[in-house]
């Protein structure tokens, strides 16, 4: 155990995220994400039992959000057509304003099968137990200046 650390931080998910270099992106995959699948050309992590908001929260804690692109915060937009409210966006913003000065302006949204692209090119995904639909982050790492 370290200190300052938040538990829910694994040993192999601290190495991850150190190796990322600045621009690197990690995925925060909800329970139904295809992580496996999406994850061939990465790492993929099992987190299981813990939901998004916890390990976002965690991670931000020690990784810096990339200062160098306006919204390094990206999530799954809805489906045309599917009637699915997503109050964990909310939390989601809350939680980033925390740790980044641009508050919730640094979260954008992608469409679902650019984000699938995108999370072909992570350099890793975090599968996850959240049920909440619609619940995937994508992280772009920034730079650490202290």
């Amino acid at each position: 155990m370290l200190k300052g650390i938040p538990q829910i931080l694994s040993p192999e998910l601290l190495k991850v995220l150190c190796e990322m270099g600045h621009s690197d992106t990690i995925v925060i995959a909800d329970g139904n994400f295809p992580a496996e699948s999406m994850g061939k050309n990465g790492k993929v992590l099992r987190l299981d039992g813990h939901g998004v908001p916890e390990i976002l929260e965690a991670i931000l804690k020690v990784f810096p959000l990339d200062s160098y692109v306006e919204e390094p915060v990206s999530l799954m937009e809805v489906v045309p057509g599917d009637k699915v409210e997503t109050p964990i966006w909310n939390t989601y913003k809350e939680i980033v304003s925390k740790y980044d000065g641009r508050g919730e302006k640094c979260v954008g949204n992608i469409e679902r099968f650019k984000f699938y692209d995108k999370a072909k090119e992570a350099y890793a995904i975090i599968a996850t137990s959240e049920k909440a639909l619609y619940a995937n982050v994508l992280l772009q790492k920034g730079v650490v200046v202290e």
